[in-house]
């Protein structure tokens, strides 16, 4: 059960919320909800669903629910934002070099003129 019960402080952590929200969202004391996260309480089936459909997820993958798995998904699409990021960068830099080019001509010109 202490699996299970880091896999629910895990999913809990990801949305953001408080020990004292789900516990009100599962309509159980806040001592109860930390017990099931430690390990402490069994969770019977009827507990599972209600947990699974708050975290919006089937029993079978709560159950199932890898750690790893997740932080896979979580670092490809770190990646994928990281590499549009350094995108953006090239194209400020690109943008900043035309605007001192074009500023370098315009000063030029005025030299010359």
């Amino acid at each position: 059960m202490k699996t299970l019960g880091k896999k629910i402080r895990l999913l809990r952590h990801q949305k953001g919320w408080s020990q004292e929200e789900v516990a009100k969202r599962l309509d159980i004391s806040i001592p109860a909800f930390s017990k099931i996260e430690t390990g402490i309480t069994d969770i019977n089936l009827s507990r599972l669903e209600q947990i699974a459909v708050l975290f919006e997820m089937s029993v079978v993958q709560l159950l199932t629910y890898n750690e790893t798995e997740q932080d896979q998904k979580m670092a490809s699409e770190l990646e994928s934002v990281n590499k549009k990021l350094m995108d953006r960068e090239t194209e400020v830099i690109d943008l900043q070099k035309k605007v001192i080019e074009l500023f370098e001509e315009l000063r030029h010109k005025k030299v010359t003129a």
